[in-house]
């Protein structure tokens, strides 16, 4: 006998033999035990789940002469025409070949024709989503009542192609991807029965090629044994397919932590010289990222789907990261493999990013960053801190108070550090608002018309209003959140706002922000958009936030502020990094 590929050889004969489509399977076989066969069937999923398998094990037990326990027996002669695809009562057509209106319309003629030998006469159409509107139309009427000796059986991979008037004549079964774990379970017993050793690496390795697919992984399997003969290795796998060792992602997670820049250049250059395909490594590092992230978020590694040694690895290893680095790295593998799609020099684009991650900072989460303040503080007016004299001897100035975005905190307005630390000159000249008007003149509008509201009773509010804004217009409110309440008096409410942007479509939403805060508060007022700026000239650009005019002195003449550094590198263990 000629050599058969596994697929073909190992082909399941029987329903129970069917891999991961148990659902299907089972209501088949009660269908033939209680004598409740539909005229018509249609098997949708992907590619090599079992759907043409299923239509041939079903095709022979309706026909066979002898069948055991809803099965075909598979000896018998009609069972053994149809394996051997003599059977004339069983007709498998090619829906992409065969999918014209004369094609259906010879069908149509050739169902009024009794079977020869079995009950009924089977119809497999193949891809039936390839056949034109036109055939679909003509098989419609024959469809909804055919002979009582027919049964169609349709198979498709895009069942969102079939009319849904063919949908509606037809008992439809969804099969699904077939796990890994079952495809190596049935990859081991074939293994067994060919004398094959394979071990779980590499049984798992074929697994993840085969994409849920057990054709596609029966179809490596051949690949590979013809590559390594009956005795197979994980690292012979991944020679025979050019796969990325999973070893070298977990190289590459190391450097993360060490932060060796060199090093993952190094990798990048052993990948070409390999000749491995990068946009697979980097599909392969974001699949390893998530690995980490799944275990480090569980605290297990039963959603891994890999083998137990890389399991314990996985746990291992994702202890040394936390989940907010992980999510960023994760997001950062994303977006480098979206755009490495169409990147005519994928190399540089992986290398750049790769760098970004390795040099990335550690996250730090706010409220242990608050906390760490709190404590600094604390030392400060317990005299538990050493404050250098340029420090303590300083004139204290109390600190300005600014309503910003929602829920935001107050500014500590205890221990103070003086103000003098940041700004040497004492002589500073006054703030300037630039925006549509310079200073703080009058709008024209006549002011008797306005509400007299003054600043505590719009600070009293001015949470609630914000939070109104982003409810009724997000973008709007999301730009007044980040900007400031500066002033407010007799009915003018002035925000500061950090850039052009801000300020042009606060401007271009000034009534609507004005109507909006009447209906809250019953007052009428002007909300005046405003650029916060630390000189005079408008050209500048803007400042965010509250700023002197007074020019930056040079590092070299504030003793002060190299005082404070020292205090917050001793305290914090901050890096100065400009």
């Amino acid at each position: 006998m000629s050599y058969q590929v596994t697929a073909r050889k190992w082909r399941p004969m029987v329903f129970e033999d069917v891999v991961g489509q148990a659902h299907v399977t089972e209501t088949l076989r009660n269908a033939l035990k209680t004598n409740r066969v539909a005229h018509a069937y249609i098997f949708s999923g992907t590619r090599g789940c079992g759907k043409t398998t299923t239509a041939r094990i079903l095709a022979r037990a309706l026909n066979c002469l002898s069948p055991a326990e809803h099965n075909p027996d598979n000896t018998c002669e009609v069972c053994q025409e149809i394996i051997a695809g003599r059977g004339m009562d069983v007709i498998e057509i090619d829906g992409a070949s065969n999918r014209g209106v004369e094609e259906i319309r010879n069908l149509r003629e050739s169902v009024r024709y009794t079977p020869t030998r079995g009950k009924f006469k089977i119809y497999i159409i193949d891809e039936v989503h390839m056949l034109t509107k036109e055939a679909f139309n003509a098989l419609l009427k024959t469809l909804e009542e055919p002979p009582t000796h027919v049964v169609f059986i349709f198979a498709t991979t895009e069942i969102h192609k079939v009319p849904m008037t063919i949908l509606s004549r037809c008992q439809r079964f969804d099969f699904r991807r077939i796990s890994i774990e079952e495809i190596t379970t049935r990859l081991r017993f074939i293994a067994a029965k060919e004398q094959v050793e394979i071990d779980d690496n590499a049984l798992m390795v074929i697994a993840k090629k085969g994409d849920g697919s057990m054709r596609d992984a029966q179809s490596i399997f051949d690949q590979v044994r013809s590559f390594c003969g009956n005795t197979i290795s994980a690292a012979d796998v991944m020679k025979a397919l050019n796969v990325v060792d999973q070893e070298l992602y977990f190289r590459v997670s190391d450097l993360f932590l060490v932060k060796d820049a060199r090093g993952g250049i190094q990798l990048i250059d052993e990948l070409l010289k390999s000749g491995y395909d990068l946009r697979e490594f980097v599909g392969g590092l974001s699949e390893h990222l998530r690995n980490l992230l799944v275990v480090k978020t569980t605290d297990s590694a039963a959603l891994v789907e890999t083998s137990e040694p890389f399991k314990k690895r996985y746990q291992t290893d994702a202890q040394k990261f936390s989940e907010q680095d992980l999510l960023r790295l994760l997001k950062q593998t994303n977006d480098l493999e979206q755009s490495m799609r169409w990147a005519a020099q994928p190399r540089y684009k992986l290398e750049a990013a790769l760098l970004q991650m390795i040099k990335m900072e550690k996250s730090v989460e706010i409220g242990s960053l608050l906390q760490q303040l709190d404590t600094l503080k604390k030392k400060l007016e317990n005299g538990s801190l050493a404050v250098p004299p340029t420090i303590a001897n300083s004139q204290s100035v109390a600190p300005m108070r600014v309503v910003g975005s929602v829920g935001a905190r107050p500014l500590s307005t205890a221990s103070a550090i003086p103000l003098s630390s940041f700004v040497k000159s004492q002589s500073a000249e006054p703030l300037r608002f630039v925006g549509g008007r310079t200073g703080l003149a009058a709008p024209t509008q006549s002011e008797s018309s306005l509400s007299l509201i003054g600043r505590g009773e719009v600070e009293a509010r001015w949470a609630e209003f914000v939070s109104d804004i982003v409810k009724a217009r997000v973008v709007v409110g999301s730009t007044l959140s980040e900007s400031q309440l500066l002033d407010a008096q007799n009915g003018y409410i002035r925000v500061a706002c950090s850039n052009d942007y801000h300020l042009s479509l606060l401007k271009r939403n000034k009534e609507f922000l004005a109507e909006s805060f009447q209906k809250l508060t019953g007052s009428r007022v002007v909300i005046e958009p405003v650029m916060c700026s630390g000189n005079h000239s408008p050209d500048t650009a803007a400042l965010s936030g509250w700023t002197t005019a007074s020019a930056k002195p040079s590092d070299d003449n504030q003793p002060e502020s190299h005082a404070l550094l020292e205090v917050l590198k001793r305290e914090l263990g901050a890096e100065r990094i400009e």
